[in-house]
């Protein structure tokens, strides 16, 4: 649904424009109920040859107005055609309405972006939305892998978008501290222990003492294990230094490794650039009595009963039994089936456990936002269920899903890391390619796409390079400027001072589509935002910074298009005003990424 036309940015040319051609058509159709006209939505056309924008307002008002589209889309051209901005009107297609601007409107553009600076593209489409995402929340058992790489950038690009747009985001972390996972970390780290104060014990032996077997065996635990024995000495061994009763080491250990896992696993995401407002605890949110809250609320509603869910065919659930457990009507809210929130035990299910926890994501928020592993597909459609009936359907829950990732260098998979002992880590991506490069390219693709992470092609020099292309763009646009200012003066190549610039010469083909190209910055923003889908960023960085390609290689062959004229100061700050708001809008695009717009390349 297009946004409300109030709640749009002045600097948005197509949300101005769609103002006009709502109220042509509030004019045309009298009556036309307001949820229509505010279906009405523009757009950018595919081929210059049409116009710069379409609309789908005469097929939208069709039907209540019991009239034929074609007969609407002529009246719309007859009141359009008469906007002082537009310079031609015409019906195209079964009903769509196509515009050319005059190119004074498109020159225009340029001056709002100066203006704008760093809030170009920013809307209040949200208006102030609380909303909730939680991304990353990794078993804090070993170190970040490339597993969490690709949620961790998606959802901190997807907070940044989202903020662009208006709403108020809170950036959370679940902890998973509680669960057989943490107790077999504490194991493992034991054993690490033992090891560092000696004697020897190897896996195979330590193994067997364990509840499960010895299940993280990576070499980055020594230090952890280093450190407790720094701080405990021999004291959680036995006299020979041998495994003693877990009474006496157990919680200690647990809670040190656990401080340790979270403070590297943070250093980690910082190296990433990505730091979260919240981080809650799930062993927290289990003492803090959430859970039992949760199912006694579902309970006072009627949603519960005893009951023995059906046997599921394939791969057999964590709540399914063949006894009677406590089962939430999550039917009833859109589940294709019922869920188990209790054990025949009396225990909770891990299900019960996340609505505990959404529910108090939920005490703050109007829409929460998982962004997950696509493993995760079964999930979606029961914590929905169980939000809307804690918060009767209001509040919102949605799910970001994330494709692996697969690296490759020299055309081979990278298998493993011998610090992390079966994956290649964070770090080592990072320090492979850097921070820019891992973020740039893990947002090419739409999130529950596949993908591969070639480090040989993100490092290259070459247009094939997408976070190269991109950057190489800005620098070139940031290399004209200092040149300008070397050839003008400082202070004649502020944005400031290009606002007054006389920008009748940006007429070129070429020079408009860059243009429109950067009138399109705040509809792409509220388009990837609405959609939960910040790669559209990284794709419009992309066609902008093709644009800017184009244009300056077409000045090598046409010297009308260069952008410094020596003996033609008039002629140069208008192209300067152009270049000035292509880099100011690959900064604010490539802030949402979280991406770092370089002055040169080196």
């Amino acid at each position: 649904m297009a946004a409300d036309t109030t709640t749009l940015t002045t600097d948005c040319l197509f949300a101005r424009t769609r103002v006009q051609v709502c109220d042509a058509l509030r004019s045309v159709v009298p009556g036309l109920p307001e949820e229509v006209v505010q279906r009405v939505d523009l757009t950018p056309t595919r081929d210059p040859f049409h116009g710069d924008m379409a609309t789908n307002a005469a097929m939208l008002a069709a039907k209540p107005a019991r009239r034929k589209p074609a007969e609407i889309a002529a009246e719309l051209v007859e009141k359009l055609s008469a906007l002082p901005e537009v310079a031609k009107a015409e019906a195209a297609g079964p009903g769509f309405v196509n515009l050319t601007l005059k190119p004074e409107v498109l020159q225009g553009v340029a001056v709002s972006i100066l203006k704008a600076g760093d809030r170009y593209g920013r809307s209040t489409m949200g208006q102030g939305t609380r909303v909730n995402v939680e991304y990353v929340s990794a078993n804090p058992t070993g170190p970040m892998h490339v597993g969490h790489c690709r949620g961790a950038v998606v959802g901190d690009a997807l907070a940044n978008l989202l903020e662009a747009a208006g709403n108020t985001v809170t950036r959370e972390y679940y902890i998973n501290d509680a669960g057989t996972q943490v107790v077999a970390l504490t194991w493992a780290t034991y054993w690490r222990y033992l090891q560092v104060i000696g004697p020897e014990i190897s896996a195979d032996d330590f193994s067997p003492l364990t509840p499960n077997g010895l299940q993280y065996q990576g070499e980055y635990l020594i230090p952890v294990a280093q450190s407790i024995a720094d701080k405990h000495g021999r004291t959680l061994a036995n006299a020979e230094g041998g495994p003693a009763d877990p009474s006496v080491w157990f919680e200690t250990v647990r809670r040190e490794a656990l401080t340790q896992m979270m403070a590297a696993i943070r250093e980690d995401l910082e190296a990433l650039g990505i730091s979260h407002e919240v981080f809650a605890s799930e062993a927290e949110t289990l003492a803090s009595g959430r859970v039992d809250a949760a199912i006694a609320k579902l309970d006072s509603k009627g949603l519960l009963y005893e009951g023995v869910l059906e046997p599921p065919k394939g791969k057999m659930p964590e709540d399914w039994e063949a006894r009677p457990q406590t089962l939430f009507r999550s039917t009833e809210f859109g589940d294709d089936q019922d869920r188990a929130l209790r054990k025949s035990d009396g225990t909770n299910t891990y299900f019960a456990n996340d609505i505990g926890y959404h529910a108090q994501k939920a005490e703050n928020a109007d829409v929460l936002i998982d962004v997950l592993g696509a493993d995760h597909g079964g999930y979606v459609s029961r914590m929905r269920a169980a939000i809307s009936a804690l918060t009767d359907g209001k509040t919102g829950f949605e799910v970001v899903m994330c494709q692996i990732v697969r690296v490759v260098k020299n055309g081979e998979p990278v298998r493993m890391s011998k610090r992390a002992g079966t994956f290649v880590t964070l770090r080592d991506l990072l320090d492979e390619v850097g921070r820019d490069a891992v973020r740039f390219t893990m947002l090419t693709r739409k999130a529950d796409a596949q993908m591969e992470f070639d480090l040989d092609a993100v490092v290259a020099q070459t247009r094939d390079n997408p976070v190269f292309y991109v950057q190489y763009a800005h620098a070139r646009c940031r290399s004209v400027l200092r040149s300008a200012e070397t050839m003008f003066g400082a202070d004649d190549v502020t944005p400031e001072a290009l606002c007054s610039a006389d920008l009748s010469n940006l007429s070129s083909d070429v020079e408009l589509a860059v243009l429109r190209r950067l009138a399109a910055f705040p509809r792409s923003v509220e388009a990837a935002a609405t959609a939960r889908e910040p790669h559209r960023i990284a794709t419009y960085c992309i066609d902008l910074a093709s644009d800017f390609h184009a244009l300056w290689n077409r000045g090598r062959e046409d010297t009308t298009l260069r952008f410094l004229h020596e003996n033609d100061r008039a002629t140069s700050l208008a192209k300067l005003a152009l270049v000035s708001a292509i880099a100011g809008t690959l900064r604010c695009a490539l802030t949402i990424l979280g991406v770092v717009p370089v002055e040169e390349m080196r």
